[in-house]
């Protein structure tokens, strides 16, 4: 199986063209994640065929469970169509989380990543109804968190800090993902305020545990930030492996941009 590994703010993804290969089952995806006996990756991206879209992308994690959605990843996979000749300014991407669109800005990549959804029982968020979850509690080992969720096709729950360089997250991150809250689990982003429209962030992914960065993440952060009145509709914001531009658009849009790059590409 030939693939690409690349990398977007240290998130890194294998990708397979699925047109010539068949997708692994999850115990093989497991295998080419692992970072000592496989390739390592936080998870493998397939390149497949649509009939509603220019092309279809389906992610899965490290863990082998597919993900509906990766921020990412889908610039990864943008630049690596780009680098086999079937990009196009604009073209759609077929997702599990819908139809999303791509173009270039600059060595980077802006995706239109869609409307952010905020009803409870669509995120889903147990126990909230239809509501909004804005800075409402949820206790987790013993301490009460104000958590704010939104789906960006994937859930989210955000959490804000004074300081995130105190947040245990390799011992609560798994705590958050699996609460009672959470039907489909989370993704749980920490976020620390550190300027004006500039918000430093941290994150568990469900199914891959503590990552350098998360695209849908860095999005539903922006909203969460926008809805708590932490900034305004325009914001940079800083992970641990690099920095991401969201802008919650007038036409509630979410539209993030950042960079993505190839690392090598082999055989397995």
């Amino acid at each position: 199986m030939k693939f690409e590994k690349w990398q977007g703010c240290g998130n890194d993804f294998v990708i397979v063209d699925g047109r010539a290969n068949e997708i692994l089952p999850a115990e093989k995806i497991k295998f080419i994640c692992d970072r000592h006996f496989g390739i390592g990756a936080d998870g493998v991206i397939y390149v497949l065929n649509s009939d509603k879209a220019a092309v279809r992308m389906r992610i899965f994690n490290a863990d082998g469970s597919e993900a509906e959605m990766c921020g990412n990843g889908i610039r990864c996979f943008a630049k690596y169509l780009d680098g086999i000749g079937e990009f196009s300014d604009g073209m759609k991407i077929e997702t599990g989380a819908g139809i999303l669109s791509v173009k270039k800005s600059g060595e980077n990549i802006t995706v239109n990543m869609g409307e952010p959804i905020l009803e409870a029982d669509k995120i889903p968020v147990k126990n909230f109804g239809k509501n909004p979850v804005i800075a409402e509690d949820i206790e987790v080992d013993g301490k009460i968190y104000k958590m704010t969720c939104v789906s960006m096709g994937n859930p989210h729950c955000v959490i804000f800090v004074d300081d995130i360089n105190s947040i245990d997250l390799e011992k609560i991150g798994t705590k958050f993902e699996t609460h009672e809250f959470f039907p489909r689990k989370t993704n749980t982003e920490f976020v620390q305020v550190t300027g004006k429209d500039e918000l430093r962030m941290r994150v568990w992914e469900r199914g891959s545990g503590i990552t350098l960065a998360c695209g849908t993440g860095t999005c539903a952060t922006a909203v969460a930030a926008n809805l708590n009145n932490l900034c305004s509709k325009k914001v940079r914001v800083n992970l641990d492996g690099g920095t991401l531009q969201i802008e919650w658009s007038a036409d509630n849009k979410i539209y993030m941009t950042g960079p993505a790059e190839k690392v090598f590409s082999g055989e397995i």
